[in-house]
């Protein structure tokens, strides 16, 4: 009796679908069978190649999970769902098996009827062929899904990455937020949803007024002896008045204006969630814009700039 090869593919990015492949090889050798291997260790073209032969010449079943149903249940449930999904697309042609071959050490058909055909084998994509023909025809699946996704949301280069969290993607995402197929039980983007509302294109210092008290503020701390490393940084989630760094301290600067100083200090506006925010915005930066600052000293600071002469009344850091 023939074995049923179970491989998955997109357990690990930040968007996309998980995607479970299922076949069941002819009986009767192949040319082609000697070509099989881990799809990871494939070229596309090959890869592209190999299944179009395998979905036209074997049993083949795939079981897909979106990124929404993913972040509802959980990765450990959306592997189980998947893998049902496509032994169930299988089982629907009626080739019969007796075996079923899960690469890894987690049977996802536990407490299922077929528990009892399962056996699990670490790297069985490499070892085993038919689970080699389903990481092929996974890999190949999610892939043309992702890149049939680029077009649709071409900021983010799902073509190039599908969906993995490569510097390039990241960036995109703190650019220009999370779409629909991002991941938001998976980090970073679980913190970024609780921030998912674009950098207010109307704050304060995108006026004329605004650009004034920050470049005030932006002087008096090249008189500080500070270099300034960015003014007015924007991302989709966040916006950072003044970067700049001393010594071996980077400082991230809100700058308040206000008509007159009369009503109270720059500190007065900054509330806890404010601060919070801040904090995020300055991690963010670090973490995911520039590599250069990580081992610096990173601080908050606000800076309150009032009057038509827009004077700086104060400028002090606060805790990170």
């Amino acid at each position: 009796m023939a074995i049923l090869g179970i491989d998955e593919v997109g357990r690990g990015p930040l968007a996309g679908p998980l995607v479970i492949g299922a076949v069941i090889l002819p009986p009767e050798d192949r040319p082609w069978y000697t070509q099989l291997k881990d799809s990871k260790k494939l070229t596309a073209k090959k890869r592209e190649e190999l299944s179009s032969i395998i979905m036209s010449e074997a049993t083949t079943g795939l079981g897909w999970v979106s990124s929404s149903e993913l972040d509802q249940i959980g990765i450990s449930k959306a592997l189980s769902l998947a893998t049902s999904r496509a032994v169930k697309s299988v089982q629907r042609l009626h080739t019969p098996f007796s075996q079923i071959v899960i690469d890894g050490k987690v049977n996802f058909l536990t407490n299922t009827p077929l528990e009892k055909h399962v056996s699990t084998c670490i790297k069985a994509d490499a070892k085993i062929r038919e689970v080699s023909a389903a990481s092929i025809i996974a890999k190949v699946a999610r892939d043309r899904y992702m890149t049939n996704l680029a077009p649709k949301y071409p900021h983010y280069h799902f073509d190039q990455h599908v969906g993995y969290g490569t510097k390039a993607h990241l960036a995109a995402i703190y650019e220009h937020g999370l779409t629909p197929e991002h991941r938001r039980s998976f980090e970073p983007c679980k913190t970024l949803s609780n921030f998912d509302t674009p950098a207010s294109p109307h704050k304060k210092n995108t006026t004329t007024t605004g650009k004034q008290a920050e470049q005030a503020t932006a002087n008096y701390l090249l008189q500080l002896g500070h270099e300034i490393i960015a003014q007015n940084h924007k991302t989709f989630f966040y916006e950072i008045d003044i970067i700049s760094t001393k010594d071996d301290t980077i400082y991230f600067t809100e700058v308040k204006y206000r008509k007159s100083n009369s009503h109270g200090t720059g500190l007065d506006t900054i509330t806890h969630d404010k601060q919070h925010r801040m904090q995020f915005a300055a991690e963010s930066y670090l973490k995911y814009t520039t590599t250069k600052y990580r081992n610096y000293n990173p601080l908050l600071a606000v800076a309150q700039v009032s009057g038509p002469l827009f004077n700086i009344d104060t400028w002090f850091p606060i805790s990170y």
